[in-house]
């Protein structure tokens, strides 16, 4: 294994901590501490409880990883909950 190359795994955040950070339990029952990536903050996307997500972890430490990827949940599809969302008022 390059000492570049990182494990990807599936989880779902079971805590959200201070500074950007999250516990996230694996698929396979471990858990760890995560951080949100940087694509993942220039985007601002919200991370919640309860969300799937996708975790790289160095080989070197298994007890910290990085969060790259939200899922989505086809059942939170906005177009078969309530009202829509009002657009942004427009700027004159």
């Amino acid at each position: 294994m390059a000492k570049e190359e990182l494990m990807e795994f599936e989880g779902v955040v079971t805590d959200v901590l201070p500074e950007g950070r999250y516990r996230v339990k694996l698929s396979n029952d471990h858990e760890l501490i995560a951080y949100t990536a940087g694509r993942m903050k220039k985007n601002r996307i919200r991370t919640l409880v309860g969300d799937r997500v996708t975790v790289e972890v160095s080989p070197y430490d298994l007890d910290k990883g990085r969060l790259t990827f939200r899922h989505k949940d086809p059942a939170a599809n906005p177009s078969s909950q309530g009202p829509q969302r009002r657009p942004p008022p427009r700027r004159r």
